[in-house]
């Protein structure tokens, strides 16, 4: 009855009612320190700049963080987990398409390579031929294709190590639910958060997969 904006809302006035309303209403629903979030999804997507994918990572990220913390409150009969899993669909194929482009990179190097190394093998011919020849420069080897070979391991053993620490902090969750002994008055808000984590770790783990078999 008491509202800065009446629906129907564009999500900019939702956005506005969100930060409004924040300190009388939803900051006692969910952490108060989310308002950053509110206010970041609000900077990049309302007011007309050009977000580009390292953003739009972020704000996919911003957004499950969002609908996660109002899972603890309610489903919103269906509503929420939907769209936590739309969202994290979104986020899981702009993963895909990034790490596609990584791949291209990483190949586009190699051909450098290649071509760098065809290259040391003429300048080691003319040293052969004429010994008095300065050391020609194509002689040192591109180091790139090396460095985003560590780096891409890095970031697979990340990858990894994520899920398999998710794996252990949903199981020991779920198990002390299952625990009579062990439940306790937060355990509706701990074992829904659990519930949207492993759905998030299935969809990683999935998307993991594909990877290994590609």
């Amino acid at each position: 009855q008491i509202l800065y904006l009446k629906p129907p809302w564009t999500l900019a006035n939702l956005l506005k009612c969100y930060k409004k309303h924040w300190m009388a209403v939803f900051g006692y629903v969910v952490p108060r320190s989310l308002l950053s979030t509110i206010e970041c999804l609000y900077k990049h997507l309302c007011t007309g700049k050009t977000v580009d994918s390292t953003t739009a990572g972020i704000l996919l990220q911003e957004s499950k963080k969002l609908l996660h913390a109002f899972s603890s409150r309610s489903d919103y009969n269906g509503v929420l987990p939907q769209a936590y899993a739309e969202v994290n669909k979104l986020y899981q194929t702009l993963t895909e398409v990034r790490a596609a482009l990584v791949r291209s990179d990483s190949e586009q190097d190699l051909s450098e390579d290649i071509m760098v190394l065809s290259e040391n093998a003429v300048c080691e011919k003319m040293e052969a031929m004429a010994p008095n020849l300065q050391n020609c420069e194509e002689k040192k080897i591109h180091p790139s294709f090396h460095v985003a070979q560590e780096n891409r391991h890095q970031e697979i053993w990340s990858v990894l190590e994520g899920v398999w620490n998710t794996m252990n902090l949903y199981s020991i969750e779920i198990f002390q639910k299952l625990d009579p002994n062990a439940v306790t008055v937060t355990a509706k808000s701990s074992f829904e958060e659990a519930f949207l984590g492993l759905q998030k770790l299935l969809g990683a783990v999935n998307g993991i997969r594909e990877g290994i078999s590609r």
